[in-house]
């Protein structure tokens, strides 16, 4: 039997691990998890636990969504006041209208899909930058927002929700909470790392995922070989758009008033979030895992500055500082694994 030089054996595992996009995402939260379980003891305990994986989960999904629109090579600016819309839809039809909150739901998760596929299709179509294109649907959606609102109940905000027939089983479903010990943990929680699971097995284990990594790192070369790039690029841009019904969703019911307002500036949220896990801004490169991870890592600044005691305007330092930090050390990553796999 021929030995292995365990040299050789740690080489392996070294380049490996330089390819793995999360690999930067994954350190960064190391750091970020211990610096403040240092700095403060609640941060450590059950409930502040429960917290930051609480503050990480709704960002967490929209990441994930998101990255696999980055790795496919688009944007979508228009997903974070799209939460708010799903949410709007959803609440006008189960109060105004008065229908069960189940079919309401889904009314809102078909508006939604009809969205991202027109934001998909247009950018196939016209050849425009996704930037502009979502630009366009954030600012429509946000006018939406606030004029049918207004004119449907005479204010900015939709509530009721509780009164309305289907809430127990859905809130059951997207807003309920969990006990581990004395502890409550958010149902969002559960969805999250669901999600992200799933979309991680679909990037790296289908033909889907295939597909993804090929128009993002260059669409006429994934078209020459086959690749349906206009339908891979659409659906792309409908994932996020069910993702953000789903943040919607969750919003709704556990909040019960959707506001006419929200979402707007989350979208850049989502956006650093992947890039810190590892996508690039160019496409062709990223992580579904490695948002989760950059999602994980807002959640756990935002609370940790909470729990020390910190004025909260150093967390947009904390924030800058990491999107560059992760910008550079994404690139960095991304050239030793195109050496490694030469």
């Amino acid at each position: 039997m021929t030995a292995v030089d365990e040299r050789v054996a740690q080489n392996h595992l070294a380049q490996r691990l330089v390819v793995r996009p999360e690999i930067g995402a994954l350190l960064g939260a190391l750091v970020v998890f211990l610096f403040f379980s240092i700095v403060t003891e609640k941060f450590l305990t059950m409930g502040g636990v429960a917290t930051w994986l609480d503050d990480s989960a709704t960002l967490g999904i929209m990441a994930v969504a998101v990255a696999l629109l980055m790795i496919g090579g688009e944007f979508d600016l228009s997903a974070g006041v799209m939460t708010a819309s799903t949410a709007l839809v959803t609440a006008i039809f189960a109060t105004q209208v008065g229908l069960n909150v189940w079919l309401a739901l889904l009314l809102s998760l078909i508006f939604a899909l009809g969205v991202g596929a027109l934001n998909g299709w247009l950018v196939v179509r016209t050849g425009l930058p996704s930037f502009i294109v979502t630009l366009g649907t954030f600012l429509a959606l946000q006018g939406l927002n606030l004029g049918v609102t207004r004119l449907v109940t005479n204010s900015v905000q939709v509530s009721g929700m509780r009164r309305a027939d289907g809430y127990e089983s859905t809130g059951f479903v997207f807003a309920s909470t969990f006990q581990i010990g004395d502890t409550s943990f958010r149902i969002s929680i559960i969805w999250w790392l669901g999600f992200a699971l799933l979309a991680g097995y679909v990037l790296v284990r289908t033909k889907f995922g295939n597909w993804i990594f090929a128009v993002g790192g260059s669409a006429p070369s994934a078209r020459a070989v086959g690749v349906p790039v206009a339908r891979t690029k659409i659906l792309l841009f409908m994932t996020t758009a069910a993702a953000a019904w789903l943040v919607g969703s969750i919003n709704i019911l556990r909040y019960t008033t959707a506001q006419a307002n929200e979402g707007i500036g989350l979208e850049f949220q989502y956006i650093i979030a992947a890039v810190i896990g590892g996508c690039l801004l160019t496409g062709g490169f990223g992580s579904a895992i490695g948002a989760a991870i950059g999602a994980l890592i807002f959640g756990m600044a935002r609370q940790g500055i909470v729990f020390a005691n910190w004025n909260s305007d150093w967390f947009m330092l904390f924030l800058g500082i990491m999107l560059l930090g992760a910008v550079l050390v994404n690139n960095t990553f991304r050239r030793r694994a195109e050496r490694v796999r030469r």
